[in-house]
């Protein structure tokens, strides 16, 4: 099979891969499209250290059942399927109590660290085992379908966190993951959503997706202008998109007393906490991790068109042109979002 393989830091290949082959609990996926994602382009130069070469890394995918192992009941070849990024034992305690994003021998399609090396879905041929697969909606194309993964962390994150009807809420980073935020609020009955990011095309992009407010913190004060948008008060919910210092703080000194506030992004491995201000102000401070079984929920979202996908694709482009895509994407140019790329 042909994959785009991740050969040395810094350097991907479109090369010939040995077919993965099954056992006989497993299900062969011929990929249709897989989405670059933002942790794939930070391990690009290896800062994240869980993209060790070499790797065929991706994680965002749908596609096709290509075979079945002997022991596989429920699944047969030619069916549409995507599928969770995590392959969770289903066994351990956290497995047990549907925390699968917790499981103690998880394992993340396209990622290579230094307890594992699971490739991934830049590649014709993928193997997963069945209780990770979904089937999708017949009428969601495979470029929609991959991106189910990403529409999962946020929704997932929306779960996380007290959301009351028309409440007030800050999205910090209006990258893909923020737009996805912004739109899942907007379903669970978000009032006031306030998108934050220094990049107008995304502050723009944001409020044609739902929010209804931008604040660029390169042109004003960021916490002043919230506390102006919400009469004084503070803001009922913050999530942090992004994973920095300076997002983190911004996220904790925009909400009101008793607010709550979500960290998704995680860019940097620590950060400073504004912590008297998390203490006296009694904030509740949750972390969220991947998803936890709102896939199905998802594909359903993104069928009725509750959530949209199609406005936040920059380029769908063949597998075999991935590399430069990839380069572009380091490069950060300039509205470039999300790129999708088909085998």
């Amino acid at each position: 099979m042909k994959a785009l393989v991740l050969i040395e830091y810094g350097k991907l290949s479109y090369d010939e891969m040995p077919t993965p082959e099954i056992s006989s609990e497993d299900v062969l996926v011929a990929v249709k499209a897989c989405g670059i994602c933002g942790s794939d382009v930070h391990g690009l130069d290896g800062s994240t250290g869980r993209r060790r070469p070499p790797l065929i890394m991706g994680h965002e995918a749908a596609g096709v059942i290509a075979q079945v192992g002997s022991g596989v009941a429920d699944w047969k070849p030619g069916e549409r399927v995507t599928f969770d990024s995590t392959i969770y034992c289903g066994r351990c305690d956290f497995c047990r109590a549907g925390r699968i994003n917790l499981c103690d021998h998880r394992r993340v399609l396209g990622v290579s660290c230094e307890d594992y090396r699971q490739h991934g879905t830049f590649a014709q041929f993928v193997v997963v085992p069945p209780r990770v697969l979904y089937r999708l909606p017949d009428a969601l194309p495979f470029a929609h379908a991959a991106l189910v993964e990403p529409v999962s962390i946020a929704v997932h994150a929306v779960r996380r966190t007290p959301v009351a009807l028309n409440d007030t809420a800050v999205v910090v980073g209006a990258g893909m993951i923020g737009q996805l935020l912004i739109q899942a609020l907007r379903v669970a009955g978000g009032g006031q959503i306030i998108a934050v990011d220094v990049a107008p095309d995304k502050l723009a992009l944001a409020t044609k997706l739902g929010a209804t407010a931008a604040v660029n913190p390169s042109a004003t004060d960021a916490a002043k202008e919230i506390l102006h948008l919400t009469a004084g008060r503070g803001a009922d919910l913050a999530f942090e998109a992004v994973g920095v210092n300076a997002t983190v703080d911004l996220a904790v000194r925009c909400v009101r007393k008793g607010g709550a506030v979500t960290l998704v992004g995680n860019v940097a491995p620590k950060v400073d906490l504004p912590l008297q201000a998390v203490v006296t102000r009694e904030l509740t401070l949750s972390g969220s991790c991947a998803s936890q079984g709102e896939y199905p929920a998802c594909l359903d979202l993104l069928a009725r068109g509750a959530i949209q996908v199609a406005p936040l694709i920059s380029a769908v482009a063949p597998l075999a042109e991935g590399a430069a895509w990839f380069d572009r994407l380091y490069r950060k140019e300039a509205g470039l979002l999300k790129v999708v790329l088909t085998p």
